[in-house]
């Protein structure tokens, strides 16, 4: 299936009910399922942003709904790049020329 990698900053929202994010994060994971997607992992982090999530979709409508779905809760913000693993890296370099 394949992965995506949400780079999550919070929100104004979000910093003040800081406490309530392991709850937030239980409610993400079950949301995530209803449409069909899983929250692979969740990781607070230091830095330019607050989280990292890893998400797995069968497509990225999927994935765009989930994470739609956790944004519109107004706690965060995110950035999402689709993610390769080695394999499928491996094959898509079989598909260059050269």
């Amino acid at each position: 299936m394949p992965t995506y990698i949400a780079l999550l900053n919070w929100t104004d929202q979000g910093i003040r009910a800081y406490k309530d994010t392991p709850k937030r994060a239980d409610a993400f994971a079950a949301a995530t399922q209803k449409v069909g997607a899983k929250l692979v992992n969740l990781q607070w982090t230091v830095g330019p942003y607050d989280l990292v999530a890893v998400v797995e979709a069968p497509d990225e409508e999927t994935a765009a709904a989930a994470l739609l779905q956790l944004g519109g809760a107004g706690n965060v913000r995110t950035t999402t790049m689709r993610a390769f693993s080695q394999d499928e890296m491996a094959g898509i370099i079989a598909k260059t020329a050269g």
